[in-house]
């Protein structure tokens, strides 16, 4: 996992609100994405998650959202400063992306193996029979019989429409996959078998991913490195390994200290208290202070620098931070 596929740095995104002003959607991320891993994005609705990923693709909804500052380097390119023309022909060939809702990312009147047909003819110019051939073998690869091509949408079930997603997705071996809560209406059964097989074509075609999900055992279970977004912040940054087994944010420890623990007795759930801060007012310091029972004074005036405390374990945190001698700034 040398070779870098993808680099966010600083990357700012607001909306705008009539009435309300500036909301504040992500602020000041930085991350990395290497060749085969899987980066998991990991944290409350509404903390930003889905915003960088539609920022990374150029997918934000026009006028009212727009990339404040920041850039997004994919396979050494910078995405923002593509023309419209090469950016279309980038999504699909080199980086694709899975959405929540299979129902609404599918075109309900066209055959669900057109779509896929539709992606190999316009960026690998083969023509139609052609195309259409491999898209009847990338349903088979999703687990979907190819005499199913001619079939639409809705003639599919819940997760039978996200393995047509991930067809679409995958069918021209992208760089870097997004997948957006992808099992998220599924019921536990199919859930496993969708990651299953999409671990299962990430090894095989070499893609890389970036994870987003609220259910803390889907990334256990899939990603390498995680990523935990508060407020449109990276509070936390680690190997997976590191991140669950010794987080160092109090966000993150709330997040765990969240799940019911079949080794232990304990009849309540600890919960955060409070809400996320309106991104129209966040707070002038660490984002997490108002909900934070180790809040001291000085969180509360400054804004705190992501501070790498181990080997590749980067923590936002004045607390964390003071601990450690020497941590190097990024």
């Amino acid at each position: 996992m040398d070779e870098k596929i993808l680099s966010v740095k600083n990357l700012s995104v607001e909306y705008i609100s009539y009435g309300r002003g500036a909301c504040h959607a992500v602020n000041d991320v930085s991350f990395e994405v290497f060749r085969g891993e899987v980066l998991g994005l990991v944290g409350e609705t509404g903390a930003g998650k889905t915003t960088i990923a539609l920022s990374i693709m150029r997918l934000l909804p026009i006028p009212q959202g727009r990339v404040t500052g920041g850039s997004v380097l994919l396979d050494n390119h910078d995405v923002f400063k593509l023309s419209d023309e090469d950016m279309r022909r980038i999504r699909g060939e080199k980086i694709s992306m899975i959405f929540q809702d299979p129902m609404t990312a599918l075109n309900p009147i066209d055959r669900v193996g057109d779509q896929i047909a539709e992606m190999i003819y316009i960026h690998q110019k083969t023509n139609r029979i052609e195309a259409e051939k491999r898209a009847v073998a990338m349903l088979e690869k999703v687990g979907i019989p190819g005499q199913r091509y001619s079939e639409y949408p809705h003639q599919f079930s819940g997760g039978m429409r996200q393995r047509v997603v991930i067809a679409i997705a995958l069918v021209c071996s992208p760089l870097l996959l997004i997948a957006d809560e992808p099992t998220t209406a599924l019921d536990v059964t199919i859930q496993a078998q969708v990651l299953d097989m999409m671990d299962k074509l990430k090894t095989e075609l070499g893609t890389s991913v970036i994870l987003i999900s609220h259910d803390l055992g889907v990334i256990a279970e899939m990603c390498d490195r995680v990523a935990v977004i508060y407020a449109g912040e990276v509070v936390e940054l680690g190997s997976a390994p590191d991140v669950f087994e010794s987080p160092l944010h109090p966000y993150t420890q709330g997040l765990f200290g969240s799940l019911p623990d079949i080794e232990t007795r304990n009849r309540r759930l600890t919960p955060i208290d409070g809400q996320m801060p309106d991104p129209a007012n966040l707070p002038k310091g660490c984002k997490f202070s108002p909900r934070c029972t180790c809040c001291k004074e000085s969180c509360r005036e400054a804004p705190v620098d992501l501070t790498e405390i181990s080997r590749e374990h980067y923590v936002r945190c004045f607390l964390v931070n003071s601990r450690k001698v020497g941590a190097t700034d990024v």
